[in-house]
């Protein structure tokens, strides 16, 4: 067949998974995304697909293929659970899991050929695997097989410079072969923090990004293989993704931490690859590959970021570009403009490289479709997507404000402040604040 297939990415973040499947010729077809920020910079990444801001818990698949308007082919996602079984109760039936057992739903309501459902490796430890086995049966009541044993894969080894273990439960409608798990590459192909990082400036030697998360510059440092392909320099860098026009001379999600003086001694006296024991940071080896990247907690459950490692040579902890690669995600993918929520959208990401070989292994051991490049070019080019608070967020997807709803304030005053924060962020753009439609049948404000 001569189209691309089509995806689902649910509980989709800032798209990390659904690059990977894009650059093995898949097409986004839409996203679902409870943060209204992450939802926002999934917007601004997939400007051609339909980025819904939605629970998933309450959407369903046939208001879903209403937008999408095309059948999906492979529904995606990593669904967050604890995987703890309630005395007489299924695990599956615990509250605490409720996003996996709506993804089997969603699975079972919009019927795609195959499935990908990515999680911790805890789940399959001890008496979690209680709960994997009642994800598959539940998954067979809805005419799907999956494929066992199920296999627990860590990026470092599809080329990613990250020590990053994730399960992987893969599945398809019964009749459809079943896809494989994509094979390792040899340890003495893995690709180290020195790669991912050596030909990106030292953040701290420009003053703007004291205030600001980009700058533009010439400093960039001798390119390897890896570094080449995370800034898309060549054709094959984009594999068979659709090229984003965008500015490689900016170096972007790049914002300085202000560490103390006392602070930046210690991190210079911790060795390559050991923790830093007063802030039990890790130091990266730049022979060696990162640690797991994570992303911390929600603002509902105390906006706490997971702390982000050292940098091997600069007496600093690295910033979110630095994450971004080290994640496998390029250069021209943007993150949120704030250090926190960028960290979160890079520590909650499937990286790409990884996902690819899983979307490489579907698409040929699944399906009959022919792997094609695209030739059109997406613009990047609404950035105040970006830089969005979740006040602003939240009124552009036109949805409840999360952080607004355990304020004390009045409606009217948050309003208020809602309204001045946006004609501030128009000012900036020199604009005026609007509400087009920018997808079918959903009004969502914009900025113009």
């Amino acid at each position: 067949m001569s189209r691309r297939p089509a995806i689902l990415d649910l509980f989709a973040g800032a798209g990390g998974l659904g690059l990977g499947f894009e650059q093995a010729g898949f097409d986004v077809a839409a996203a679902v995304e409870l943060d209204p920020v992450h939802a926002a910079v999934h917007s601004y990444n997939f400007p051609e697909s339909v980025t819904l801001c939605a629970d998933a818990t309450r959407i369903t698949g046939r208001s879903i293929l209403e937008r999408v308007g095309t059948h999906i082919d492979v529904v995606v996602g990593g669904a967050p659970c604890q995987g703890f079984s309630l005395i007489g109760q299924r695990a599956l039936d615990d509250p605490r899991n409720q996003l996996v057992k709506h993804f089997v739903r969603l699975v079972a309501e919009i019927k795609p050929s195959v499935f990908v459902l990515e999680n911790v490796r805890g789940l399959t430890l001890a008496k979690h695997r209680v709960f994997l086995d009642e994800v598959v049966e539940e998954f067979a009541r809805h005419d799907y097989d999956v494929v066992l044993p199920w296999r627990v894969l860590n990026a470092r080894d599809y080329g990613v410079p990250q020590d990053r273990q994730r399960l992987f439960l893969l599945g398809a409608r019964k009749g459809v072969p079943l896809p494989d798990y994509p094979e390792p590459m040899e340890e003495s192909d893995h690709l180290t923090c020195g790669d991912a990082l050596r030909d990106l400036p030292d953040a701290d030697d420009f003053a703007t990004l004291l205030k600001s998360d980009s700058v533009k510059t010439t400093r960039w440092g001798e390119l390897g293989d890896y570094a080449r392909e995370m800034r898309c320099t060549d054709e094959a860098s984009w594999h068979l993704g659709y090229k984003r026009k965008h500015r490689p001379s900016l170096l972007t999600s790049s914002m300085r931490t202000g560490h103390t003086t006392i602070s930046r001694q210690r991190f210079a006296q911790t060795k390559q690859g050991t923790v830093e024991p007063i802030s039990r940071f890790f130091k990266l080896s730049e022979d060696g590959v990162s640690n797991t990247l994570r992303a911390g907690t929600d603002s509902g459950r105390g906006a706490f970021t997971s702390p982000r490692p050292i940098h091997y040579k600069y007496n600093r902890c690295i910033t979110v570009r630095e994450m971004a690669r080290l994640q496998g995600l390029p250069d021209w993918f943007r993150l949120h403009s704030t250090k926190w929520h960028g960290a979160r959208q890079v520590g909650n990401s499937v990286p790409p490289p990884l996902a690819r070989a899983v979307a490489e292994r579907i698409l040929t051991t699944s399906f009959d479709f022919e792997p094609h490049k695209p030739a059109r070019t997406v613009c990047l080019d609404s950035e105040y997507l970006l830089s969005l608070t979740m006040t602003e967020a939240s009124r552009h997807w036109g949805v409840d404000d999360p952080i607004g709803k355990r304020n004390t304030k009045s409606g009217a005053t948050k309003r208020k402040q809602v309204d001045i924060e946006c004609e501030r962020l128009a000012h900036v753009r020199g604009g005026r604040v609007a509400w087009p439609t920018v997808s079918p049948r959903i009004k969502t404000p914009s900025l113009l």
